[in-house]
């Protein structure tokens, strides 16, 4: 089957895949597989396929926001994936979860557009429990901040007049804010694949306690790569 927007043939596509919004992270993610191949790069979706300890994976780009990152979600499983975990990050709701944290998202709270197109409102976005194990149990066994839980997805990252609702959330017990888990999660479900996700919190979210952003510090860079180590070996462990 031809995947007419990843550009891509669905029998070169193996049952396990980690995705992750930058192209660059998609290189980099792919530069610790064995037997690696590049098989296309259209628009934001960048595609490597490879194995690591054995294991053949697909490690697949899909851009920022929910819409164009449902695509390729919806291309990847009606390819035959199976098993997603998203690698990305977020912002921190929390001063005990300082940049250079780790999160593993059990649920995510549906505050974008595009999944309330596809279900209803009250329809959870919820990651699957053996993921969900396999992340947290392989963070917890490397140094760094680990926690688990609610994770919000948005789609604004800038502000407008209309206040972003981070304070609501953060009172609610949520711990970070993205902006693709939520489309991730209802698309898994409702196609009959699984799915988990890990961020790295690049900054804090909340104006009470927001310094001005930079993503690119050595921190979260740090933990970035730690982030994608965790996601490898959850993989692993899944596959045994």
């Amino acid at each position: 089957m031809y995947l007419p927007i990843l550009q891509l043939q669905s029998e070169d596509l193996p049952s396990y895949a980690l995705v992750c919004g930058d192209p660059r992270r998609a290189e980099a993610i792919s530069q610790k597989l064995t037997n690696v191949k590049e098989l296309a790069f259209a628009r934001e979706y960048r595609t490597f396929v490879g194995e690591y300890n054995g294991v053949k994976l697909a490690v697949v780009s899909h851009g920022v926001g929910c819409p164009g990152a449902a695509v390729c979600f919806e291309e990847l499983i009606k390819g035959g994936v199976t098993t997603l975990i998203r690698v990305g990050t977020a912002g921190s709701y929390s001063a005990d979860h300082p940049a250079g944290s780790l999160i593993v998202s059990t649920a995510a709270v549906r505050a974008d557009g595009l999944t309330r197109q596809l279900v209803p409102d009250g329809f959870p976005a919820v990651a699957d429990g053996d993921i969900v194990n396999a992340l947290y149990e392989t963070a917890r066994e490397s140094e760094g901040i680990v926690e688990k839980g609610i994770t919000v997805t948005l789609d604004v990252f800038f502000s407008g007049v209309v206040e972003i609702p981070h304070k609501q959330y953060k009172a609610a017990g949520a711990l970070a804010v993205e902006m693709e888990i939520a489309a991730l999660y209802v698309i898994a479900s409702l196609r009959g694949a699984r799915a988990g996700a890990i961020v790295a919190l690049d900054g804090y979210a909340d104006s009470d306690l927001a310094a001005e952003y930079d993503p690119h510090t050595d921190v979260v860079s740090l933990a970035i790569e730690r982030e994608i180590n965790v996601a490898l070996g959850a993989i692993v462990k899944l596959a045994k």
